[in-house]
């Protein structure tokens, strides 16, 4: 309530409003407060999926700290897990500001970022100087500038340079906001790119979904996925969706993420689950704990945070673990 009233309203006006320039004024508080993680604890609701042992199912989404600036804090706030990216071979600005808008009335965010990341050395050099109390998740995803036909040598050399680094890593193939990518969730551009990622590593290979996808392009995924070594699926991406928005920006490009996305997600996490035995992490529009519990229910093994935290608050952690504690996940 405290962070609703007081300092959401004051993160929300800070900047003018600026939602880009708030972002990066609390990423650079955070990580100065990162020393003091190490007299938290975690929340104690252990699970282990895809090979993986999680301290708990809540895990921060990609996107919010793509560069690896604040990673303790977000152990030392309860997550279980933090996936950190998109991250792209080579270093990029991302798209022209502004690139970020709320939707306050909608509960929503609209973001057409692009990739903004200082490039996977620049992570692979952060990472090796950061002590992680969570499992951490790597999001991989093509550079802009590297055509569609040579995205598996980009993807290939992100994963070289971050070997050592992560617990997992997601396969972004369902950005709207980097041009051509969504054309790899393609059956046979995917195949091709899975099939050299796979191999390229022993660690859990994911692969990120668009709810945009009809159920018929969900099942050839799936089916790729299950046929070439990928561990899980990430359910879902942002969605270029605009239906029942009511908020001003709704007009704006990019992706679309929070309330309005919780149903779509729910769904999507449902089809594969009833027709895959693969291990999902459902993400899209989780912003209470009954909402996390709705997402497990529909065959989730874990549960990813992003828009839902920027609006309820770093209270929200700690009130999904606790509706979660005892309920059984994981393969």
């Amino acid at each position: 309530m405290v962070y609703k009233q007081v300092v959401r309203k004051a993160l929300f006006s800070m900047h003018g409003g600026d939602a880009e320039r708030v972002h990066e004024t609390t990423l650079n508080a955070m990580a100065r407060l990162s020393p003091l993680a190490r007299f938290a604890r975690g929340q104690d609701n252990p699970r282990t999926v895809f090979g993986v042992r999680f301290p708990n199912p809540v895990g921060l989404a990609a996107g919010l700290d793509k560069d690896g600036r604040a990673l303790p804090a977000w152990a030392a706030l309860g997550f279980g897990f933090v996936e950190v990216g998109t991250v792209t071979w080579h270093a990029q600005p991302g798209n022209p500001k502004p690139r970020l808008f709320r939707l306050r009335e909608d509960e929503a965010i609209i973001n057409r970022m692009g990739f903004n990341n200082a490039g996977a050395r620049a992570l692979a050099a952060k990472l090796d100087k950061t002590t992680l109390r969570a499992p951490l998740g790597i999001s991989l995803g093509k550079s802009k500038v590297t055509p569609v036909e040579h995205a598996v040598e980009d993807y290939l050399n992100s994963l070289s340079a971050l070997q050592d680094h992560g617990d997992y890593y997601a396969i972004n193939v369902s950005s709207p906001n980097t041009p051509g990518l969504r054309s790899l969730q393609d059956k046979g551009a995917l195949t091709e790119l899975v099939q050299a990622l796979t191999r390229a590593t022993d660690k859990p290979m994911l692969v990120k979904i668009a709810p945009d996808l009809t159920e018929d392009a969900i099942a050839e995924v799936v089916q790729v996925c299950e046929d070439h070594g990928i561990k899980g699926l990430i359910a879902t991406n942002t969605t270029v969706s605009r239906e029942g928005l009511s908020s001003h920006h709704r007009d704006e490009t990019g992706g679309l993420s929070g309330r309005p996305l919780t149903r779509r997600a729910n769904d999507v996490v449902r089809f594969i689950t009833k027709n895959s035995d693969l291990p999902v992490i459902g993400v899209g529009g989780i912003a209470t704990p009954d909402d996390a519990q709705r997402m497990i229910d529909a065959g989730a093994s874990l549960v990813q945070l992003y828009t839902g935290f920027i609006y309820e608050g770093p209270g929200l952690v700690s009130r999904i673990n606790k509706a979660l504690r005892g309920v059984p996940g994981g393969a």
